[in-house]
């Protein structure tokens, strides 16, 4: 909901900050209407002139993070590196967020674990994004040559989970090192595959 001035409801930014930083931090269902109500300072019925209920918070919180990493993503595609370096660059960015203070794991991750029903909105909402960003990595592996990029790129994507799930339980370096080994091994890999392709072919 935005004001006569195109401006976001600054009652609606504090509810999404307030939800986003308890959702992420303490988990979805931990986390009643009446607590974020108290800590954004507002009363439930501005919440549900905002929000219809709980389900229509959690899935624009996950939106609000969907579309946040799709701009470091869509930053880091403009910048037109070779596309190895872009990789890369995507993986230094997963890799930043994970040494980031307060890291709890990958926020949809952690919403599809708290929602499983594949029908429910929020879980919607998490295969969404997910759909996005692993069309986006294949269509960048597309690039490195002739080499089939799905799997190089479900490969991507389940280092990445991986690394996320895990950076939260210990030293994040070592993982984040591990990661960024993956991805070098990955992305030598794939181009070997497609020279082999064109060999074959040839």
């Amino acid at each position: 909901m935005t004001t006569a001035r195109g401006q976001v409801s600054e009652a609606r930014s504090k509810l999404l900050s307030t939800a986003t930083r308890l959702f992420y931090t303490e988990g979805i269902h931990s986390v009643g209407i009446d607590r974020i109500v108290v800590e954004a300072k507002v009363t439930r019925a501005t919440l549900y002139r905002h929000f219809p209920g709980k389900d229509d918070l959690i899935v624009y919180y996950l939106q609000e993070a969907d579309q946040a990493i799709r701009g470091q993503v869509d930053a880091i595609l403009a910048r037109e590196l070779p596309t190895s370096e872009t990789l890369r660059a995507i993986a230094e960015s997963i890799a930043e967020g994970i040494r980031s203070p307060g890291f709890r794991g990958c926020a949809f991750l952690n919403a599809a674990a708290e929602y499983p029903d594949q029908a429910h909105p929020v879980h919607k909402a998490v295969l969404a994004h997910r759909e996005w960003f692993s069309r986006t990595i294949t269509d960048v592996l597309a690039r490195l040559g002739e080499a089939p990029a799905e799997l190089a790129a479900r490969r991507f994507v389940l280092m990445r989970d991986g690394a996320m799930a895990t950076g939260c339980l210990s030293d994040p370096e070592p993982i984040c090192e591990t990661f960024r080994q993956g991805v070098e091994d990955l992305l030598r890999l794939h181009v070997d595959s497609g020279a082999l392709t064109d060999t074959a072919e040839a």
